[in-house]
């Protein structure tokens, strides 16, 4: 063996060592990040679940889903979205090369600015509450508009306490603290839940007269169990006090942190946050302040509780797509960032980790589409069949649910893809992207309404994700030189097969199980989708590993060995 044939061998196994220690490393974080989205995701649902035992699809809960998606909104456009692309880099960077000192400075800093901002903004929101509502949902009725004015007034100020958690959490992910920003979002639902649960049933009004309900209360049953309007608030208050906390529990890992409000908000730092984020503000303007409200007003001009039944269909694609997209995507961009910048014209590690990132992304969320799919009517039944919410509510969300499924696998992918891009310092190409396919979302519900109605707004939103996924990837496919020796398109190919042959054995035991147990009361509902899923899950296992999916093989050995050092 010559000198330069050594020297490359001895390379390239460090250059594996390295690859291996990454990808360890991206596994713990992901495991951390996926369970915090897994809990929150649940209580999520068990959110949804009390507003529809309570409220069913009524005026109440449309009103309730306007005014809280006005402060996502503006938290979103100003703060939110992307953010980690531009936020968590420039930190990262300043603790490593300057340490906690400067950080401490930077952070007080954006603290600072923050609070101020978002404070100007709260009293502007309470004081045009009125006519941000009529631009949201212009065509909900009058009432829904009066109660979802009442509601936005009463929420604005978590605006501050929400903006402030995002800077503390993206800190805390600078430090490579990930337990409490991964669990933030199981506490801010858990506080709607749980004050929802104690106090909404003090507002309990039974068998009352037809003539008396239906002047002054909203009849939400055939038992005649109805709620004021007032019970909406409770729900309000618990979406209050959840943005409180989520932000307050930060601080735990920071509470040795030197920081304070100051008025100097000259800083290097932010300047080259700005200059990341810019470009991504540019698509969130379009999302925020275009996007969402045309989609909350179309959908309001497609009947009452529309709002509502596009909110619970997203609801239950929100619990893979946290589970699986962000929590990898999370987890690797640290990594890809630093693998970006690395003096290698063949970006082998770059592409290495990104190919593992799409690969492991590939292999759970085609499964979790498909079992989607044939389980979505038993699973809207357990989880909102219950109270107020009819047979026919679950016909509809159900309906809403598998159009959005058909963008949920792009969904996952393209927010990977869009990750890659900003570990590269490029935030412009992925917000070009997406403002293109928001115009194609936009054109595409126009043109479907008067034959889909209400699915008009999910079909255009899968076409926009397929739209948005493959532009990127072929954009990013020639920026790195192709993903050559990846195995991109075997492993999708035999992890469809896999979920296949799950999405069959589904179909054919749950008529037999259902049968067996009865699926009679949430529990029996619970239990059935329970071995349904175990059973179904296996042979995805089974069959996965049969056609040699090293990807499921590779997580399960790791959950071997993490279970063994416990």
């Amino acid at each position: 063996m010559t000198l330069p044939q050594a020297t490359a061998e001895v390379d390239d196994t460090l250059h594996r060592q390295q690859q291996e220690e990454a990808h360890a490393r991206i596994a713990s974080a992901t495991s951390i990040l996926a369970l915090g989205n897994v809990t929150s995701r649940i209580l999520g649902l068990a959110r949804e679940m009390v507003l529809t035992f309570f409220f069913g699809a009524s005026v109440l809960v449309d009103a309730f889903q306007v005014a809280t998606i006005v402060i996502r909104a503006v938290y979103d456009l100003l703060i939110g979205g992307h953010v980690n692309g531009a936020f968590v880099p420039v930190l990262s960077e300043i603790v490593t090369l300057q340490g906690k000192k400067e950080l401490w400075r930077v952070v007080s800093i954006l603290i600072s600015l923050t609070f101020t901002t978002l404070a100007v903004l709260t009293l502007l929101i309470y004081l045009f509450a009125p006519q941000i509502v009529d631009v949201t949902a212009g065509g909900a009725s009058t009432e829904t508009r009066q109660i979802a004015t009442n509601l936005l007034r009463f929420t604005s100020p978590a605006l501050i306490f929400m903006g402030l958690f995002a800077v503390l959490s993206g800190t805390l992910y600078a430090l490579k603290q990930f337990t409490f920003p991964a669990f933030a979002g199981a506490i801010f639902n858990g506080a709607i839940v749980l004050l929802t649960v104690v106090f909404t049933p003090r507002y309990q009004v039974s068998f009352v007269s037809p003539q008396t309900f239906l002047s002054t209360l909203d009849y939400l049953s055939p038992l005649h169990i109805v709620r004021p309007s007032d019970g909406i608030v409770v729900v309000a208050v618990g979406w209050l006090v959840g943005a409180f906390a989520q932000m307050a529990v930060q601080m735990i890992d920071l509470r040795k942190a030197k920081l304070r409000f100051t008025i100097h908000w000259k800083h290097p730092a932010l300047n080259s946050i700005l200059l990341l984020y810019a470009p991504v503000m540019l698509s969130l303007i379009m999302d925020t302040l275009i996007i969402r409200p045309f989609s909350y007003n179309l959908a309001s001009q497609t009947g009452e509780g529309s709002i509502a039944y596009m909110n619970w269909a997203t609801t239950l694609i929100q619990f893979p797509q946290g589970l699986v997209a962000t929590a990898i995507s999370i987890a690797i961009l640290p990594t890809l960032a630093s693998q970006a910048v690395l003096l290698d014209d063949t970006q082998r590690a770059f592409k290495e980790t990104l190919g593992l990132g799409l690969r492991l992304t590939t292999t759970l969320i085609i499964p979790a589409t498909l079992g989607l799919f044939v389980l979505g009517h038993p699973i809207i039944e357990m989880l909102f069949e219950h109270g107020a919410f009819t047979a026919k509510d679950t016909a509809i969300t159900l309906d809403a649910l598998n159009l959005y499924l058909i963008g949920l696998p792009f969904a996952a992918i393209d927010l990977l893809l869009v990750y890659a891009f900003y570990a590269r310092k490029d935030t412009l190409t992925p917000t070009l992207i997406g403002i293109f396919s928001l115009l194609v979302y936009v054109i595409t519900a126009i043109l479907l309404l008067p034959h889909f109605g209400l699915f008009s707004l999910m079909i255009a939103d899968s076409i926009k994700h397929i739209v948005h996924a493959v532009i990127s990837a072929v954009i990013l496919h020639r920026r790195v030189g192709g993903f050559s020796h990846q195995r991109l398109l075997p492993n999708a190919i035999k992890t469809l097969i896999a979920g296949i042959a799950m999405s069959i054995v589904a179909l054919i035991i749950t008529p037999f199980i259902t049968q067996a147990i009865g699926s009679y009361g949430i529990i029996r509902e619970a239990i059935i989708m329970g071995i349904i899923g175990a059973i179904s899950g296996s042979v995805f296992v089974f069959v996965a590993l049969v056609l040699g999916i090293e990807e499921l093989r590779w997580l399960i050995t790791l959950i071997r060995k993490r279970l063994h050092r416990a």
